[in-house]
C-alpha cells in the first residue's frame, strides 16, 4: 500500500508536469495571431491567456469524463500504465516544442494511454468505438470545419468592409481579435485542462481512491487549472512564431475570423465531450483565414511539416508509452528507470533549445527585414562590378530635371 501511495503521488505530479507542457505548447493556439497582428504585446497576450485558461478549467468536466472512463477501460489498468502514458506524452510535447511544430498535446496523451494500455492488457483495454468517434473522427473533421468557417468568415469580413479603408477598420478588428483570443483561451481551458483532470481521476480510480465513473474532485480541477495557466504564461514562443508568421501572413480582419471560428468549434466540441486537438483546430483556422483574403497565401512547406507531425503524434507517443510500460513492469527499478529517462530526456531537449533561444522579444520577426526576391538575388550574382567612379549599386542617384527643379532621388527596383 505504501508503494502504491508513493507511485500514485508520482503519477499525479507527472500529470501536472504534462499539463504544464500542454500550457506552453498550446499558448500559440489563442495568441499567435493576436501577437503577429499587433493587437496585443506578447507578454500581455500570454498573461491574459493564462488567466482565461484557469477560468475555463472550471466550466465543464465532460472531456475529463471521456478520458477517465471512455478511451480505455478502467478495470485491469494499473497506476504504472498511466505513468508510462504520461512519459510518452511529455517527451513528444517537448520534442515538437523544440522543433517549433504545433502538434497535438491531446493526441500525445491519447497515444501514450493507448500504447501503454495495449502493452499492459492488450486490445481489450482500449475502447475502439470511443477512440474512433471521439478522437480520430474529430481529429480529421475539426481542422477542416474550422478552416472552412475561418475561410468563409474572412471572405464575409472583407466583403462587408470593401468600401471602407483598411487602416480605419484595423483598430476595430484588433479589438475584436482581443475578445476572440480571450474566447479561444477560455475554450482551451474547458478542453485541454480537463484532459489532465481526466488522467488524474483515472489514476485515483486505479489506485482505489475514487470509485469508477466518479467526477474529478475539486482539488484536481484547481491543480490542473493552475498548472496549465502557469505553462501558458511562460509562453511557447517557438510555436507562437510558427503559428503567427511561419504559416501565413494575417491581417487583423483575418486574425479575428480565425480565432472566432476556432473558439466556436472548440466550445461546441467541449460541450459534446469530444476531446479534440485545439492545436489542429486553430491551425486549420489560420490556414483558412490565410486563403480567405485575396492574394493571401499559406506556406505549404511549413503546413506539410505540421501535417507530418500530426500524423506521427499518436503512434509515436504510443510507442514511447508502450516501452515505458514495459520497463515499469520490472518493479521499483523499472519505475525509477522510467523516471530517470524522463528527466534526462527533458534535460537534453531543454539544453538543445538554448542553442537558438526564442523569447517574447524575438517571437515576431521584423516586418521590414524581408529577404531579397529570387530574381534580385540571381541578378546580383551574375552582374559584373560597376566601373571605377560609378556610383555603387543600391546608393541613391539623382536625375537632373529641366528648368533647374529639385532632382528626384531614384531607388533601384527590387523584385
Amino acid at each position: 500500500m505504501e508503494h502504491l501511495t508513493l507511485l500514485l503521488g508520482i503519477v499525479i505530479v507527472t500529470a501536472l508536469v504534462f499539463d504544464f507542457t500542454n500550457g506552453f505548447h498550446d499558448t500559440a493556439n489563442a495568441m499567435a495571431t493576436t501577437i503577429s497582428t499587433g493587437a496585443l504585446k506578447p507578454k500581455t497576450a500570454v498573461a491574459m491567456s493564462a488567466v482565461l485558461n484557469l477560468v475555463g478549467a472550471f466550466l465543464s468536466v465532460e472531456v475529463a469524463k471521456t478520458i477517465s472512463g471512455g478511451i480505455i477501460n478502467e478495470k485491469g489498468i494499473s497506476t504504472e500504465v498511466i505513468f508510462a502514458a504520461l512519459v510518452g506524452a511529455i517527451l513528444w510535447n517537448l520534442l515538437t516544442w523544440l522543433l517549433g511544430l504545433p502538434s497535438s498535446s491531446s493526441h500525445a496523451l491519447f497515444g501514450g494511454l493507448i500504447g501503454a494500455t495495449l502493452m499492459s492488457v492488450g486490445t481489450s483495454g482500449v475502447n475502439g468505438n470511443t477512440v474512433i468517434t471521439k478522437v480520430l473522427i474529430p481529429a480529421v473533421a475539426a481542422p477542416l470545419v474550422a478552416g472552412l468557417a475561418a475561410y468563409l468568415a474572412t471572405k464575409l469580413t472583407y466583403k462587408i468592409g470593401s468600401r471602407t479603408d483598411d487602416k480605419a477598420t484595423a483598430k476595430g478588428y484588433r479589438a475584436g481579435q482581443i475578445a476572440s483570443a480571450g474566447l479561444v483561451s477560455l475554450a482551451h481551458g474547458t478542453n485541454d485542462a480537463q484532459k489532465t483532470m481526466g488522467v488524474i481521476t483515472l489514476a485515483l480510480v486505479t489506485g482505489g481512491v475514487l470509485a469508477p465513473g466518479a467526477n474529478p474532485p475539486l482539488w484536481v480541477i484547481v491543480s490542473a487549472g493552475l498548472a496549465i495557466a502557469l505553462g501558458t504564461y511562460l509562453g511557447g514562443w517557438r510555436i507562437i512564431k510558427t503559428m503567427g508568421k511561419g504559416l501565413t501572413e494575417l491581417r487583423p480582419q483575418q486574425g479575428f475570423a480565425a480565432q472566432t471560428g476556432a473558439a466556436t468549434v472548440i466550445l461546441a466540441s467541449s460541450h459534446l465531450g469530444f476531446s479534440l486537438s485545439t492545436t489542429q483546430v486553430c491551425s486549420g483556422s489560420v490556414m483558412g483565414a490565410g486563403l480567405g483574403r485575396r492574394g493571401g497565401v499559406v506556406r505549404w512547406s511549413t503546413a506539410t511539416r505540421m501535417f507530418v507531425a500530426w500524423g506521427l503524434t499518436l503512434p509515436a507517443a504510443a510507442v514511447v508509452g508502450a516501452g515505458a510500460e514495459f520497463l515499469t513492469r520490472q518493479g521499483n527499478i523499472g519505475i525509477a528507470s522510467v523516471a530517470v529517462l524522463l528527466v534526462a530526456g527533458s534535460g537534453v531537449i531543454w539544453s538543445l533549445s538554448r542553442r537558438k533561444p526564442v523569447d517574447h522579444t524575438s517571437v515576431v520577426p521584423d516586418a521590414d527585414a524581408e529577404p531579397a526576391g529570387v530574381v534580385t538575388t540571381a541578378i546580383a550574382a551574375v552582374t559584373p562590378p560597376p566601373p571605377a567612379g560609378a556610383p555603387a549599386e543600391g546608393l541613391r542617384t539623382t536625375i537632373p530635371s529641366p528648368g533647374g527643379a529639385t532632382p528626384e532621388p531614384t531607388r533601384p527596383a527590387t523584385v
